[in-house]
């Protein structure tokens, strides 16, 4: 089945209240996960990841949060946190916790599930966050700056002011700083929001380009990519330019 914009509306548009979501699988295999949208993990709370938590919104689980846990977890998401209940099926000796808790992204629709790991006294406590990229920023939006974060995580902002996750198909695996596929991939979709002015913002059809923008490429491989900076779209302009 081929997909064009009138088949399916990928992107979630908060006014309209809905959006598609398509699965892949591999029944003989057990496997299920998202057919477009790349997964995402957060573990540091990076200023910018600070501000994506800000604005998430608590909700029971549903089964797209079920797509980003192991099978064998799928309970852990119905189990209240060992803060709220110490005799929870995921609390550990009534005071360690293993739960997810689950809530949702209400710009774009996706779910977010928060891992908790605290041993018993918690002298280790961490929460990681698992979610998808969008496919895309909505009508309206555009692209204004990349942000490199802390611990390599790639963030747009859009000219309205709104923080996203990178648009990112599931085979994309964008990153930088050596030479290798993430950084190609990167390159591959920058050259587009530097071609289309920030407005396409939809990721590629393919991983990334058979021949990526040269300049492009040799940022993205490079050390001066692999700092915490945000770059306008002139900013990326003069990068393309060398």
């Amino acid at each position: 089945m081929s997909r064009t914009q009138h088949d399916l509306q990928t992107t979630y548009d908060p006014s309209k209240g809905w959006s598609h979501f398509v699965l892949y699988t591999e029944p003989e295999r057990g496997t299920v996960t998202s057919g477009l949208h790349a997964a995402a993990s957060f573990e540091q709370p990076t200023r910018y990841v600070k501000e994506w938590l800000a604005r998430l919104r608590t909700c029971e689980p549903n089964s797209l949060h079920t797509l980003l846990v192991e099978d064998r977890k799928i309970p852990s998401l119905f189990d209240p946190c060992v803060y709220k209940d110490r005799e929870s099926p995921s609390a550990i000796a009534g005071d360690g916790c293993v739960c997810a808790q689950t809530s949702m992204d209400p710009e774009f629709g996706l779910p977010v599930v928060a891992q908790h790991y605290r041993t018993v006294s918690g002298n280790i406590e961490n929460w990681t966050y698992r979610t998808f990229a969008p496919a895309g920023l909505r009508a309206g939006e555009s692209f204004e700056s990349l942000i490199i974060d802390e611990r390599g995580y790639i963030w747009i902002r859009t000219t309205s002011g709104l923080l996203s996750i990178i648009p990112e198909g599931r085979a994309s695996g964008y990153s930088v700083g050596y030479g290798g596929g993430g950084p190609t991939a990167l390159a591959s979709y920058l050259r587009q929001l530097v071609e289309t002015d920030g407005q396409n913002t939809e990721p590629l059809a393919r991983a990334y380009d058979e021949k990526p923008d040269r300049n492009l490429l040799a940022w993205t491989t490079s050390k001066a990519a692999n700092v915490a900076q945000e770059l306008t779209l002139d900013d990326l302009r003069r990068i393309q330019r060398g």
